[in-house]
């Protein structure tokens, strides 16, 4: 029954898939033999199929098979809930009622109380613009290449006692192209539910650190891009340094030295796709050239029109959170 339902979710929106609709040829007989390797512990994920995605910026995305996709999904379905209620209220990613819009949202707030509603009449400068804080933005160099296999899976035992659910989860972060010989076992690929999972629970330790080591009260997480707050830059330069070493040596990460810095809030905060400003907030200029890049496969012909308007509107809905009404009529014009 867990396979059933692990193969539902797998499904979803995938119906039309060529291996979708191979693998229910035979559905019964496929879902019992997967059911017996995992019982007989002599399941093997399939090699990934691993392309290069460059929407809108260069990723390399790592498939697995249909069927391990059936196994990720009856592993989350099963762990989430352990781990779900461990989770700070900030972290943001790859959770239900969260995302990347109620990350914006926060740190709007954040940016409210740190800037005294933006109050920037009385200040040194003179300037009206300016906005008073400072934000630590800071992402981590190569997050899922990096993460460590024995640290992921020490984390996971802290809440599960089955072994036989270990031996699968090993067996299924062993599987990335990540992985060299002699190197330390680390990566998780880019792309699969697990990997999406496990990214969250891997964090949550900083997560914590940053809450209750470093009393950090204006913190939001996004995956592995995250942002403090403050209203001291030594204050702020004091948790850079002490979550540089936390990373180092308890969870062998490092930051990406040219996406880490110290910034004015004034000067607007690159974070979830948006440049954020205490009064507006503007698109980055990438998520332009994705739908740019796409009306020009349309006008090719590469992209229906169907699909092409259904691309539209997915981006029209995100963009619509920058002042960008100039912008998205531009673009609408530019298909129509």
């Amino acid at each position: 029954m867990k396979l059933f339902l692990a193969y539902r979710k797998a499904r979803k929106g995938k119906t039309k898939r060529y291996y979708v609709k191979r693998f229910e040829k035979n559905l019964h007989e496929n879902l019992f033999a997967l059911s017996e390797e995992l019982k007989e512990k002599t399941y093997k994920p399939k090699p990934l199929k691993t392309f290069i995605l460059r929407d809108p910026k260069t990723r390399k995305i790592s498939v697995s098979a249909f069927r391990d996709r059936i196994v990720h999904h009856a592993i989350v379905r099963v762990i989430e809930p352990l781990f779900e209620k461990t989770f700070i209220y900030d972290s943001c990613a790859n959770r239900i009622g969260k995302g990347g819009l109620f990350a914006i949202k926060r740190f709007d707030t954040f940016s409210r109380k740190i800037s005294g509603n933006g109050n920037c009449a009385k200040n040194k400068f003179n300037d009206f613009n300016y906005v008073y804080g400072y934000c630590l933005k800071t992402d981590i160099k190569h997050y899922f290449q990096e993460v460590d296999h024995k640290v992921l899976i020490k984390i996971l035992e802290r809440k599960i006692n089955d072994k036989e659910v270990i031996w699968l989860i090993n067996e299924i972060i062993k599987n990335t192209p990540a992985r060299g010989g002699g190197e330390r076992a680390k990566g998780m690929p880019l792309g699969n539910l697990t990997s999406q999972f496990f990214a969250n629970l891997y964090l949550n330790e900083l997560d914590y650190f940053v809450k209750h080591e470093l009393k950090a009260k204006y913190y939001i997480r996004y995956v592995d891009d995250f942002v403090i707050l403050h209203g001291s830059r030594k204050k702020l330069e004091n948790f850079k340094k002490k979550i540089v070493n936390f990373l180092e040596e308890k969870l062998k990460l490092e930051i990406h030295p040219q996406k880490s810095k110290i910034i004015p809030l004034s000067k607007g905060i690159d974070f979830v796709g948006f440049r954020n400003f205490y009064h507006f907030r503007l698109l980055r200029k990438r998520n332009l050239r994705s739908i740019i890049s796409k009306i020009k496969l349309h006008k090719k012909g590469v992209i229906s029109k169907e699909k092409m308007f259904e691309v539209f509107q997915g981006w029209n809905a995100y963009a619509s959170w920058a002042n960008s009404y100039k912008i998205r009529r531009e673009v609408g014009d530019r298909i129509y």
